[in-house]
């Protein structure tokens, strides 16, 4: 388990790791969309949180129920009931129903368990799916286990990154 003064060290990596992506999709003259769950906004903050690279940042959705994910994304309740709300499909629509809702050249889009949900739900189970509005994506399954909500955010934020970095690059 994680012990939270880990934290804080692990974030300035994090930021760092931020700063470079955010450069990179600056100088592509790239702008991202988040739409996420179980981060609750994490990723849209690393996107707004460097001074001088802001402007990367179109919009972020943060859709923790299954109602905003259809409100605000798109995605109708049967598809999310037939695939399960943490499950690579539901990723993929979330992407798509980011770009959909924004001018952004590329989305971000995860949903997951970062703790103990439900008694058959995989505690740090995440699915992210990444998009570019021209082409290009890429999904990733991770399964980080029970190690506590914060280290699990963590580590879907940095694998995030390195999605967005992947369709940038």
């Amino acid at each position: 388990m994680t012990v939270a003064r880990d934290l804080p060290d692990r974030t300035a990596e994090l930021a760092e790791f931020a700063r470079e992506v955010l450069g990179r999709l600056s100088k592509a003259r790239l702008t991202i969309a988040t739409a996420e769950s179980c981060t609750g906004g994490l990723m849209a903050s690393l996107c707004t949180d460097i001074e001088g690279l802001g402007s990367t940042f179109e919009r972020g959705f943060v859709t923790y129920s299954l109602e905003a994910k259809a409100e605000m994304l798109g995605i109708e309740p049967a598809f999310i009931a037939r695939h399960g709300v943490v499950s690579r499909e539901v990723a993929i629509a979330m992407a798509d129903g980011a770009l959909a809702h924004s001018r952004a050249g590329l989305a971000i889009a995860i949903t997951g368990f970062a703790g103990k949900a439900g008694k058959s739900d995989e505690p740090g189970l995440v699915h992210l799916a990444a998009k570019r509005r021209n082409g290009g994506g890429c999904a990733r399954e991770a399964h980080y286990g029970d190690v506590g909500r914060d280290r699990v955010r963590m580590l879907t934020a940095r694998a995030g990154l390195e999605m967005i970095d992947e369709l940038v690059t």
